[in-house]
């Protein structure tokens, strides 16, 4: 459960729930009416994660509608009994059940997300002694970026055709990935939606997207060979650190303000000049003469702590699309009208 939500990072839907829990149960009401089911689903779960609205927070999702809040003092909302309230005064009762058991069903902890808090090594080891369609199944539900590290690590030969099978893993039920989910965390025990998540070629390209540049080769060989059509979709789908320079400005400075500033810097080492300029170019010039000095007096330094960092923007990148503040293109023709 969210306790306090950063202002400055909070999603369109975080923005919508922080104001509705704000303006009452009354309020709340008559915008549930105007809004379609899928739109009301999404909205409460996101109000049941919350518990306090604070000054800042309510300044930021009201910003078009006051000019200021002023305050200190927290507001306690009770989330859950709010939105019963709200939903069932809206709605007749089996249209209002099933509002609340989607949310419920939400609310429960993604499959395999307990991945980020094990060794990846020794996680690593036990998912290679799988079958290969369970491992594509597992790397298909488990956060991108563990995804990654455990592909990493697989036998060269097995690579390839774990990657064909997670593009080409259809829809599988939640029962399935949960009775998965549960066996592995109890054998490591000692060391979201409705249904289960499918796999296929955005899952694949955001686990490749994690990898080093000798998996990804290995990777790429194998999907080529087998399927050459697959392997140039998958290119097309794929973002990597200099398709950056052809988003917008705006997207950029809210890329950077995510990018820790020695990643900045590592991630720049090999960059072209068109990049160093799309970064400079959105920088204060006092933080732009800092880059400068600190890639200067930078020395030599591994390649893979380069891409390690470059990856690192590129995953700050895809998480503000994620939830919807900035669009990334997919290249230069990539243009909207």
């Amino acid at each position: 459960m969210a306790d306090v939500l950063d202002p400055a990072s909070i999603s369109g839907c975080q923005k919508a729930a922080v104001f509705l829990l704000a303006m009452g149960e009354d309020y709340t009401s008559g915008v549930f009416e105007k809004m379609n089911d899928q739109e009301i689903s999404d909205v409460v779960f996101e109000m049941s994660k919350i518990k306090h609205i604070t000054p800042e927070m309510l300044k930021a999702v009201s910003i078009d509608f006051v000019e200021q809040f002023e305050g200190d003092t927290k507001m306690i909302v009770e989330g859950d009994s709010f939105i019963k309230s709200v939903v069932s005064r809206t709605m007749k009762d089996k249209q209002a059940k099933a509002i609340l058991e989607d949310l419920e069903k939400k609310k429960q902890d993604k499959p395999f997300i307990w991945s980020r808090n094990v060794n990846v090594g020794t996680l690593a080891a036990y998912v290679e002694g799988e079958h290969p369609q369970t491992v594509a199944m597992i790397l298909a539900h488990m956060p991108a970026e563990i995804s990654s590290e455990i592909l990493m690590s697989m036998p060269e030969e097995k690579k390839g055709d774990i990657c064909l099978r997670i593009a080409r893993l259809g829809q599988i039920s939640e029962d399935v990935v949960r009775d998965v989910d549960r066996a592995l965390k109890m054998e490591m025990s000692g060391a979201v939606g409705p249904g289960g998540k499918a796999g296929g070629l955005q899952v694949l390209v955001d686990i490749i997207n994690g990898v080093d540049k000798s998996t990804e080769d290995t990777i790429m060989e194998y999907v080529e060979e087998d399927d050459a059509e697959m392997a140039n979709e998958i290119r097309n789908l794929m973002f990597v650190f200099e398709d950056l320079t052809n988003v917008d400005d705006t997207a950029m400075r809210e890329v950077l303000k995510k990018v820790e500033g020695q990643q900045l810097t590592y991630a720049l080492k090999t960059a072209t000049e068109e990049m160093k300029d799309k970064i400079f170019s959105n920088l204060s010039q006092r933080a732009g003469e800092m880059l400068k000095d600190d890639l200067e007096a930078m020395g030599p330094v591994r390649l893979t702590e380069v891409e390690e960092a470059q990856q690192a923007v590129v995953r700050a990148a895809k998480e503000l699309e994620a939830d919807g503040t900035i669009t990334l293109g997919k290249g230069k023709d990539d243009v909207l009208v």
